[in-house]
């Protein structure tokens, strides 16, 4: 089967996704498509509770916490109080960077 085409406009979706790794990996859609929700709830999952999770080969998704700051509307020009929040953060690794030069 021919691989999705994918460009910075079209990124790949989530079905696509699913249909390659199937292909690659000589699994059905549905085994394909368990394997990417189970991927994404223990990222999930761990991230809610502040954990790390590392690709050696691909980077990995950590959680980092902005400070609370003041904020301006750019329409009226009214500051405003931006809370400290949690955010999802995804550094690569090398061997990812090494592979797009």
């Amino acid at each position: 089967m021919q691989q999705p085409t994918t460009t910075k406009e079209h990124p790949m979706n989530k079905q696509q996704l699913i249909s390659t790794l199937a292909d690659k990996a000589g699994l059905a859609k549905v085994d394909a498509l368990r394997l990417v929700d189970a991927l994404e709830q223990t990222i999930r999952e761990q991230a809610q509770q502040g954990n790390e999770v590392a690709f050696a080969s691909i980077g990995r998704f950590k959680v980092r916490t902005s400070a609370a700051r003041t904020g301006r509307n750019p329409k009226t020009g009214e500051s405003l109080a931006i809370p400290a929040r949690r955010k999802v953060v995804f550094l690569p690794g090398k061997a990812l960077k090494d592979s797009l030069n």
